[in-house]
């Protein structure tokens, strides 16, 4: 009988084991989601269509934005009682504030969302618009908490190494600004300029983008800075025009605040939707 031939040897390599596809919720995806979301070019004259667009949010709703202007009023407000009783407190304090800052005006946010939308806002919704984001929002929290406490912790210091300790601020702050002390001044000055801007960078658009497209916080601070370092220069006036406003709004014992801080909390998120293409 004769044996069957063996089956004619292939030259063609073994196949190699299938790997999974990456996941599409991967960290390494999400990051690279960051980089591909669409920017849109910003002309300089948008800052100040965005405040425009913003004060006719608020006149939209005037109630719930002045409730929003009085906590940043009262913020203020307890930050210069501190200072007075207990300046040592300050520095920690006032940080504390700019981190609520933004969080607070997600509800502006919200607001200014449901208008956009055609929907009829109110302030009950404003309050609990973090409440599908409490994981994300917690992240970011918690990247600004550190900035803040890097930010801080370089002030103090700053003020150690240059007075031999740290000076008494009970008195007038003014004292502190005079020609013998012009290292100081430029020193603390750089510092601050540099944590002001990488946190400016961060959070600019990130929290209107986390509650506009469900998103990530690390999607959302990489995709703002991406916009910070591609437009630096509109950005830069945008920034601007909200500290001079900020700065005005503060004099007459932050009153200011009670209608400059929700327009520009309108404004932020009229910034964000003209910054970044989106489908809806």
């Amino acid at each position: 009988m004769q044996e069957p031939s063996p089956p004619p040897e292939s030259n063609a390599p073994p196949e190699a084991p299938e790997r999974p596809a990456p996941q599409a919720d991967s960290p390494a995806s999400e990051n690279l989601a960051a980089f591909e979301i669409a920017l849109a070019r910003l002309s300089w004259s948008q800052p100040f269509q965005w405040l425009r667009l913003g004060w006719k949010d608020f006149l939209h709703h005037p109630g719930i934005g002045l409730f929003y202007g009085f906590c940043f009023m009262v913020m203020g407000l307890s930050l210069l009682k501190v200072y007075q009783n207990a300046p040592a407190y300050t520095l920690a304090l006032s940080a504390g504030f700019m981190l609520m800052g933004p969080f607070l005006c997600m509800g502006l946010y919200q607001v200014s969302m449901r208008l956009e939308r055609g929907e009829q806002p109110d302030l009950g919704d404003s309050l609990t618009a973090w409440d599908t984001h409490m994981g994300q929002m917690a992240i970011f929290g918690g990247v600004l908490l550190i900035l803040e406490m890097l930010w801080a912790r370089s002030a103090l210091v700053i003020f150690a190494v240059s007075f031999d300790g740290m000076p008494d601020l009970g008195g007038s702050i003014w004292n502190l600004i005079n020609e013998d002390n012009l290292g100081f001044i430029v020193t603390y000055l750089a510092v601050g300029a540099v944590f002001a801007g990488l946190i400016y960078a961060v959070s600019v658009i990130s929290i209107p983008m986390m509650l506009d497209q469900q998103v990530d916080a690390v999607t959302a601070g990489l995709t703002s800075m991406r916009l910070v370092l591609s437009q630096t220069g509109v950005m830069l006036l945008w920034g601007l025009l909200v500290s001079t406003l900020v700065v005005v709004a503060m004099i007459p014992w932050f009153a200011g605040l009670l209608v400059v801080g929700p327009v520009i909390g309108h404004a932020s998120w009229h910034a964000y939707r003209a910054a970044v293409h989106t489908e809806s």
